[in-house]
């Protein structure tokens, strides 16, 4: 999800589109105005106080003092250019519905960052809930971009959601301490939205001043945490900003519908990319037709894994929906071959274009975001591999040996795991049983709570991008006329990773609509 999401560098690119004249529409949900879903389950209370307990999270804030000197540890200060950064580590239950004592535990790592000049000054809280599934925070460097703007009034928390950074990382080495692959499954169960924002609430109690609510800002994937939040935890919140991460929120497994939608939207990119780059459809062609043509289909990576036509597509995933991935991604093909130095040599595919591509992909360091994808929209029921059955539905469409010998441009893929990869991709080759256990698992516990959305009361600003590829936004507008008194911004000035590329343009934007400084018009 998404990516939606902001992963590492080669997953963040974005430019804005300009062929659409810019859309900025405000909305606003009253509490009485709501669509319903196709399917729609308004869970009980006595549901949201089985699966979270938030509540006695809360009233164990003062637990005994004994366990408390190691359940949060505070570094010093340390200094990068105009900012001031602490480290905070939690020790937090693996299994919350085991309760504190019983629960194997599990660290959560949380990076506190201040404007120099203001660490003795009272601010209020902002947690940023990065994008994902399975990515750590940025590490700052400097003080820029969406940050900057945001240390003008806040303590930033940056936190790795659990899995990630420093967050008892769930690496391709750390995940073979593992038996079994059902072993592994019934570990990873606990690494999703649904236990980030517990995590969440254990360090907001103990790290805001009299365990005070805080502001979230969710990005991509963050956002549908921060919606889980508003969900089952809304006693925390002081305000919610999404950036491209409104879910989907219906009953049931909600990924086929947002494939459908997804492979659209990634056909309209494809187009868009190809208008820009005409020359790279034969250059794609011809490089499918290498690969199909080679003994086992494919060519050797440098990991070990193999590129075959299918894994070319892959690209896509960070090519086309994110800043500067048009660019990047002609670079790449401009530089595909390599030279011919001895008369009669055989054509190769350049070193520089294999290795580029493996970096392009990110699940060597971030195996979780192919591990968890599917399940991000799963309530009770399982995903079965969602994206592959539905491109099987349309497959002509995005069959690129069949494209390519029909002259016809080899289209890409978008934010799309499928099980072939785990064949394909060496770092993921060791979770193939566990990836197909997680695909079948039924009894996912829920991540959101309709009745509590539409009974919201927590002020919820949200960008919305008009053509994003990662959260659709048909589907966003569908769930945001469930959440009670939402406020929309609706642009195409951005693709998903605007609050990177914006600078801190995305982040004032939304604050303005919340702090009075852009009323309702």
């Amino acid at each position: 999800m998404l990516l939606t999401h902001a992963p590492p560098p080669l997953l963040r690119f974005l430019t804005p589109t300009t062929t659409l004249s810019l859309i900025k529409l405000q909305l606003h949900h009253h509490h009485h105005h709501h669509h319903h879903r196709r399917t729609l389950t308004l869970f009980s209370h006595s549901l949201r106080a089985s699966h979270f307990s938030m509540t006695a999270l809360i009233n164990n804030k003062n637990a005994a003092a004994g366990d408390s000197s190691t359940e949060h540890v505070t570094g010093e200060w340390q200094s990068v250019p105009e900012l001031q950064l602490r480290d905070h580590r939690f020790t937090v239950p693996l299994d919350y519905s085991r309760g504190t004592h019983s629960s194997p535990k599990i660290t959560v790592f949380a990076r506190e960052v201040v404007a120099v000049g203001k660490v003795e000054q009272t601010l209020p809280y902002l947690l940023y809930l990065q994008g994902g599934p399975g990515f750590e925070c940025m590490r700052p460097t400097e003080s820029s971009g969406w940050i900057q703007k945001a240390c003008e009034e806040f303590r930033v928390i940056l936190m790795d959601q659990r899995g990630t950074g420093l967050s008892t990382p769930l690496s391709v080495s750390s995940m073979s301490q593992f038996k079994s692959a059902q072993e592994l499954a019934d570990f990873l169960k606990h690494f999703r939205a649904d236990n980030i924002v517990n995590d969440a609430e254990f360090i907001r109690v103990r790290i805001v001043p009299n365990a005070g609510p805080w502001t979230i800002l969710g990005q991509s994937y963050g956002g549908f945490c921060a919606v889980t939040y508003l969900s089952f935890a809304p006693q925390g919140l002081k305000q919610a900003f999404l950036t491209g991460g409104i879910p989907p929120i219906g009953d049931g497994c909600t990924a086929d519908s947002v494939y459908r939608v997804g492979f659209e939207q990634v056909v309209n990119q494809n187009e868009k990319y190809y208008k820009r780059y005409p020359q790279d459809i034969k250059v794609v062609q011809e490089l499918v037709n290498y690969l199909a043509e080679k003994e086992g289909g494919g060519v050797a990576l440098p990991s070990g894994g193999i590129l075959t036509p299918r894994g070319l597509q892959i690209l896509g995933l960070s090519g086309l929906g994110s800043g500067a991935g048009f660019e990047r991604m002609h670079y790449l093909f401009e530089r595909v071959w390599e030279p011919t130095l001895v008369p009669g040599a055989p054509k190769r595919i350049s070193y520089y274009f294999l290795s580029s591509f493996e970096k392009s992909l990110v699940f060597d360091t971030n195996p979780l975001y192919a591990l968890m994808h599917e399940s991000i929209y799963c309530q009770g029921s399982p995903s079965r591999w969602s994206a592959h059955r539905i491109r099987n539905e349309i497959n002509d469409k995005f069959d690129a040996i069949k494209a390519a010998r029909e002259g016809l441009p080899v289209l890409f893929t978008g934010e799309m795991i499928f099980p072939w990869m785990f064949d394909e991709i060496q770092a993921l080759k060791p979770f193939k049983d566990v990836a197909d256990i997680l695909a079948e698992k039924k009894d996912w516990p829920p991540l959101y709570n309709v009745q509590a959305l539409k009974d919201n009361k927590v002020p919820v600003a949200a960008a919305v991008y008009y053509e994003d590829m990662y959260v659709n936004f048909k589907l966003s507008i569908e769930t945001a006329s469930q959440i009670a008194g939402i406020r929309l911004w609706i642009t195409n000035e951005f693709m998903h990773s605007g609050l990177r590329d914006g600078g801190g343009k995305v982040l004032d934007h939304l604050l303005g609509m919340l702090n009075g400084r852009k009323p309702l018009f």
